[in-house]
């Protein structure tokens, strides 16, 4: 709510405020009967009214807080909905960004299903966590969920993983041995960095996707198990099925769903959560450590390429170096976020024929120095770009300045 505008009325320069109602502590006054919290108002605070002008000037007030109450109650109205049912966890999931919503409805309706599902994401969005989320949701929750690391191995290691292995089918396979499709049986198998996968491998997992069987290495008995499947990469596998590196019949087999997670700059306003919740994680002595504004300020406007996982490392980092300090200060950010400065082109080197990309690049830049220069009064703000203040607050929530 506006809480100091400057306004010319009758030639004086008055102050308009929300007040609390105070029974004739100010000049005039007008509640704004429709609004919260009860007892707001609108109140004009100016020297020597004149009785004609104080009742002018009531009467005025009471049509402004008309409107405005009305409109408060119109806006809260239209967004009690919209608030009931934001969610800012999800099965361990941590964010409330609108992508972040639009990932847990899509879960909520992927989890219950038996379909596979492919994750898709930069390396530290969460990919497992979200893994792990769909088998909570699912009717095998009961049942084991096992991981593997598809890039983690050599070809011949992550054929015995995956499937298993018979007494002495290589040196030292002394005994038999199953693998984790069969220790995953009735449960769900996520098989992590699935693009790193040989195409010789990547033929016997198809072949588990097609009808649930498979052979150990060096063993002529086929087994058969009920798997969930879920794969996940930071790779372009369509891409790679472009250019021979993976197989088009397994991509489809495994691109049943597909989830793709957004990457963290790609949900800023989950930054300042994120950052709470690993400091709370990360309790020295049963205190929480707070970061003062300047540093709030880098993370914010960090990229963050290593996603959640270069956020929750940088939060360990700096509690331990804080000591027994309560608050952590700028100066203890890894250097890479401490001197991190957003590009901006520079004047006259903006291409033609993304004209309506400079213009978003000056907006963004010359509304961010506004808003620094009047510590994010956004009415003063908007006073000195010339424009509306109304239009200032979109501006600003559409740049997630």
């Amino acid at each position: 709510m506006l809480r100091h505008v400057r306004a010319v009325l009758r030639r004086r320069e008055l102050e308009l405020t929300l007040v609390e109602h105070r029974p004739r502590e100010s000049a005039a006054f007008a509640p704004l009967t429709l609004a919260e919290p009860a007892g707001a108002g609108l109140a004009v605070i100016a020297p020597a009214l004149s009785e004609d002008e104080l009742g002018w000037i009531e009467h005025m007030l009471g049509e402004a807080a008309l409107d405005i109450g009305t409109a408060l109650a119109d806006r809260d109205a239209q967004q009690a909905p919209e608030r009931a049912g934001r969610r800012t966890t999800y099965a361990g999931i941590i964010g409330s960004a609108p992508a972040m919503q639009e990932l847990y409805a899509l879960l909520d309706r992927v989890a219950p299903s038996e379909s596979t599902v492919l994750i898709q994401g930069e390396n530290g969005t969460g990919k497992e966590l979200v893994a792990r989320a769909i088998h909570q949701g699912s009717s095998r929750a009961g049942e084991r969920f096992v991981v593997t690391n598809c890039s983690a191995f050599n070809d011949n290691l992550l054929d015995s993983e995956l499937f298993g292995h018979a007494r002495g089918s290589f040196t030292g396979a002394s005994n038999d041995k199953p693998g984790l499709f069969e220790i995953s049986d009735a449960g769900t198998f996520f098989l992590d960095e699935i693009g790193d996968m040989s195409p010789a491998l990547q033929v016997k997992v198809l072949r588990v996707l097609q009808d649930g069987t498979f052979t150990r290495v060096g063993d002529t008995e086929t087994r058969k198990v009920d798997v969930r499947i879920i794969a996940a990469t930071n790779r372009d596998l369509g891409a790679m099925v472009a250019d021979g590196r993976f197989r088009e019949d397994l991509f489809y087999r495994i691109n049943v769903i597909n989830v793709l997670l957004p990457s963290l700059r790609e949900r800023r306003e989950d930054v300042p959560v994120l950052v709470d919740y690993f400091l709370g994680r990360q309790k020295r002595g049963g205190k929480t450590k707070v970061l003062d504004a300047e540093a709030s300020a880098r993370m914010l406007a960090y990229p963050w390429p290593g996603n959640v996982r270069e956020l929750e490392n940088e939060i360990e980092r700096l509690v331990v170096l804080a000591g027994d300090a309560s608050t952590i200060g700028a100066e203890l950010l890894s250097p890479r976020i401490r001197q991190f400065v957003a590009a901006t082109p520079p004047a006259g080197a903006t291409d033609e024929a993304s004209l309506p990309a400079a213009i978003e690049a000056l907006e963004r830049r010359m509304i961010g120095e506004a808003m620094r220069r009047h510590s994010g009064n956004k009415t003063r703000a908007a006073e000195e770009l010339k424009v509306s203040r109304r239009n200032l607050i979109r501006l600003v929530q559409k740049y997630q300045l």
